[in-house]
């Protein structure tokens, strides 16, 4: 009975993610700390009970409840909701910020941008500010650390700093986005506590103004991100996360995809208190029967078989505008997915020329995003090989990207769901260099579970290369069969090419025979025989290359044995489809 009670008024507090996000130093943990006991304190003066569920700082995650804003009363005919709880997500470091940040993407429903007033934005803050444009749709930017500015010239240096940023934004999904200047932690972190952080109660308010009704769907397969897993002797093992979608309860069973095993749910707890279940957008502590915890210290927990180990996947692809460097295929790029970050092999590719240059003039020439490409990816289209990532065409390459997806293939497997966010980024860049890590961005379209998959999979992905090589007519056998040279080296294996159609420059079409002699020279047969002025043209040729140079002459009959004497080419074109296993040349 207590645990329906629970439920009950767990269901009337609205749960709301904050990303805690910046460059390391601005002062993160330190607001989440002002932020959650200066809200427990005010809120739940109260309440007996206030610093037990107000305040639990554990491994970057906190939260605090506050009195429901009015503009969330009307909850269009749900139950109502009677309070608000913050739940803050600190992004310790920049490996962390894109483990858990991309890893909690579909939960995240407000990004703090954490700011130091005095030095401004710095190359993690931008980092930051990109990842936050892909995964959330609010923002506040927090200039923090103003007790460091002189009493006397501190308003305006905290005015030109909030220009600065609005200018900053511009051009992002964030213009306009509010920001307030705070000093969480007046004195630096050594600090004693009995300053009062500077801004806090305003920022609080700021924060429930910006609040809405993120949207939550209980319903499909449970997606849950663990960031921390304990054991309780007696009780079971205690998985801590977030959860990404779908909804779990007491008695579910419940996948760990990186052990290979399925378990009970026992118990679940939200910020230490008891619930019968949880939905997306919860962050929970889940108790489940034994198992060793330092097997799973970071990764996701699933409905039993809904999610898939890939070694390999498609996904469609954007470049950052922000990321100075090339995108080359064959490069090595850090894949962030799922929950995971592993190295991988980059393949980029595209529609053929034809068809991308129909798809660019049919659309407007504003950048689509990946989610919602105007060609769906699907194995029964041709692509096109690129040896990078192509950019726009229009004035000073300011035209819209053509639409185009890359083949990723990972150093290690990765467990994760199909459609999730992708972002490849260069980590191993000097991290005080002042140059953008993150590289592109692109939902998973295709993931590839065989092991072998480069033999049973990577065949059916039909991606070619076009080939263009060039010869020369050497003689005239008949009016049907000419003999050529130079396309082929002396070692080719003629076979490999007979069938395949050739075009004289003079514009005649013929078909390759085979081999003549051992020195890589082939017959051509002409289906509609060669053309007079061909005959006379190699005719004459030939008989120029006999007569031998003569020093005497005019200066126009020189001219006219150049201009007989230019050689009639073979021109070859086929394509390659670049893994399939026979090599084959084809011929549209």
């Amino acid at each position: 009975m207590s645990e329906c009670a629970d439920d009950k008024s767990r269901i009337k507090t609205l749960n709301f993610n904050v990303g805690v996000l910046g460059h390391v130093d601005s002062g993160k943990t330190s607001l989440a700390r002002a932020l959650s006991s200066t809200a427990s304190t005010a809120a739940f003066d109260k309440n007996p009970q206030s610093r037990e569920r107000g305040i639990t700082l554990d491994l970057g995650f906190s939260s605090f409840t506050v009195d429901l804003p009015d503009h969330l009363r009307d909850s269009g005919g749900q139950q109502p909701y009677d309070s608000l709880q913050f739940t803050l997500v600190d992004c310790p470091g920049h490996a962390s910020l894109i483990r858990t940040i991309i890893g909690g993407a579909q939960i995240i429903d407000l990004m703090m941008l954490v700011v130091d007033v005095v030095k401004g934005v710095q190359t993690q803050t931008a980092e930051c500010l990109l990842i936050g444009e892909l995964t959330c749709p609010r923002m506040v930017v927090v200039l923090n650390k103003i007790d460091l500015l002189p009493p006397n010239k501190r308003q305006a240096a905290i005015e030109k700093m909030t220009k600065r940023m609005h200018k900053t934004l511009e051009s992002t999904r964030f213009k306009e986005c509010p920001v307030i200047a705070v000093a969480a932690k007046p004195g630096g972190p050594e600090a004693l506590d009995s300053e009062e952080p500077q801004g806090v109660p305003e920022l609080i308010q700021l924060l429930k103004k910006q609040t809405y009704l993120p949207q939550r769907d209980p319903a499909g397969d449970l997606l849950m991100a663990v960031d921390h897993c304990f054991s309780i002797r007696g009780q079971g093992t205690v998985m801590t996360g977030t959860i990404l979608q779908g909804s779990l309860a007491v008695n579910d069973t419940v996948e760990i995809p990186a052990l290979k095993v399925t378990k009970k749910i026992k118990s679940v707890q939200m910020f230490r208190k008891p619930v019968s279940g949880a939905m997306q957008g919860d962050r929970v502590g889940v108790c489940v029967t034994q198992f060793d915890p330092k097997l799973l210290e970071r990764g996701v927990v699933c409905t039993p078989g809904s999610l898939r180990t890939l070694y390999a996947a498609v996904i469609s692809v954007r470049k950052i505008g922000y990321f100075k460097g090339s995108l080359s295929t064959r490069a090595k790029f850090h894949i962030t997915v799922g929950h995971e970050t592993v190295m991988a092999k980059v393949s980029f590719f595209g529609l053929p020329p034809a068809v991308a240059s129909e798809v660019t003039s049919d659309t407007e020439p504003t950048p689509t995003p990946p989610s919602s490409l105007q060609t769906p990816f699907t194995q029964d289209r041709e692509y096109f090989y690129q040896d990078e990532y192509v950019r726009g065409q229009g004035e000073a390459g300011s035209g819209p990207d053509p639409e185009q997806w890359a083949l990723l293939e990972f150093e290690r497997p990765v467990t994760c769901p199909l459609f999730c966010l992708v972002i490849g980024s260069k980590l191993d860049a000097d991290i005080h260099a002042n140059a953008c890590r993150l590289a592109f961005q692109g939902r998973l379209l295709q993931g590839f579970e065989d092991k072998n998959y480069t033999e049973t999979a990577l065949p059916n992905l039909r991606i070619y290369k076009t080939k263009h090589r060039e010869g020369q007519v050497e003689r005239v056998s008949d009016d049907y069969t000419v003999i050529g040279r130079n396309l082929f080296k002396k070692e080719t294996n003629l076979q490999l090419f007979v069938g395949l159609k050739v075009t004289l420059s003079t514009g005649e079409r013929g078909v390759i025979e085979g081999g003549f002699g051992q020195s890589g020279k082939f017959k051509v047969r002409i289906q509609d025989g060669l053309s007079s002025e061909t005959k006379q043209s190699l005719s004459s040729t030939s008989k120029k290359k006999g007569k031998g140079g003569g020093r005497g002459g005019n200066e126009a009959n020189e001219e006219e044995v150049r201009a007989d004497s230019q050689p009639v080419g073979i021109h070859l074109h086929f394509k390659r489809y670049i893994f399939d296993p026979h090599k084959k040349m084809v011929q549209s």
